[in-house]
């Protein structure tokens, strides 16, 4: 039997994917849980704790999920079209937008900024350790180190998702930008036969 704990987060995850960030509210979820209001803030000691334990949980298994996929034998730019691909499924679930709208709370709350950034070195840490892993497939990085491209590369995604979230007009630019990196590994790790 699901616990209480679990189900008062699949509420809200449900909550959050039907009526946005904006629109959750704790009552809502309680309801949707079929648990009293106390119960949310007894585990979670409120909505921005209940929000904050849901992206957690929702970071820690995209990030299991890249790890995974960028553990695969594919080449680079295979794996790199693929974390692309997976861009529209995390905006849908709408774990881009909580994520959004967490780094912006934690502009004037310098509790939830310590969390959200532990939340995104995970992913920039993958990123790094991607690229080292690659070195020997993406051949001489020029003046880049490869926590350099990491940063790059996560800067340009969670750019791109600030801009889809503003407005979807911004697929036309931001998406082939995006999957231009991977034409440009392909070009970089591809040799042809002499």
């Amino acid at each position: 039997m699901t616990g209480t704990r679990d189900r008062i987060i699949e509420a809200a995850r449900a909550s959050l994917q039907e009526d946005g960030h904006a629109q959750l509210s704790t009552r809502g979820v309680a309801e949707r849980a079929e648990v009293p209001l106390s119960q949310i803030h007894y585990h979670f000691g409120g909505r921005q704790g209940l929000l904050l334990t849901l992206l957690a949980q929702e970071n820690e298994r995209l990030v299991a999920r890249q790890e995974q996929m960028y553990g695969g034998a594919e080449p680079l730019w295979r794996r790199y079209e693929q974390a692309c691909d997976y861009l529209d499924d995390d905006l849908a679930s709408g774990y881009v937008r909580l994520l959004q709208e967490m780094i912006g709370a934690g502009w004037s709350d310098p509790e939830i900024a310590e969390q959200v950034t532990t939340l995104l070195r995970a992913w920039f840490g993958l990123l790094e350790r991607v690229i080292e892993e690659a070195a020997d497939e993406l051949g001489d990085l020029g003046p880049f180190r490869p926590r350099d491209l990491a940063t790059l590369v996560g800067l340009a995604f969670m750019g791109g998702e600030s801009m889809l979230l503003l407005n979807r007009s911004w697929s036309d630019s931001v998406l082939p930008a995006l999957r231009a990196v991977a034409v440009a590994l392909k070009n970089m790790t591809t040799k042809e036969s002499p």
